[in-house]
């Protein structure tokens, strides 16, 4: 296997861990600077305001995206396994 090829796998694990990643964090970024600016304008510091948002968006983020990021990384998975044989010659 060279260098080039070798680069580029891992060019496409980090793409696609991006791809996957992506929905969650944006979900929990939106929510996280709502709620702050909610706090900043209302004064109240409770963490558990800022805890439980975040815990409730990232359950229903991965409820409705968690069959698709489970299938794209078994594609990329499985496409890893079927280039296996020509990585020999």
């Amino acid at each position: 296997m060279g260098a080039d090829r070798a680069i580029s796998m891992l060019d496409g694990m980090l793409w696609r861990a991006a791809l996957v990643s992506a929905p969650l964090l944006f979900a929990i970024l939106l929510v996280g600077v709502i709620i702050s600016i909610v706090q900043v304008a209302t004064q109240v510091q409770e963490m558990t305001l800022t805890f439980v948002p975040k815990l409730i968006v990232a359950t229903l983020v991965l409820v409705f995206l968690g069959s698709w990021m489970m299938r794209q990384v078994s594609q990329f998975a499985e496409a890893l396994f079927l280039s296996i044989p020509s990585l020999v010659n």
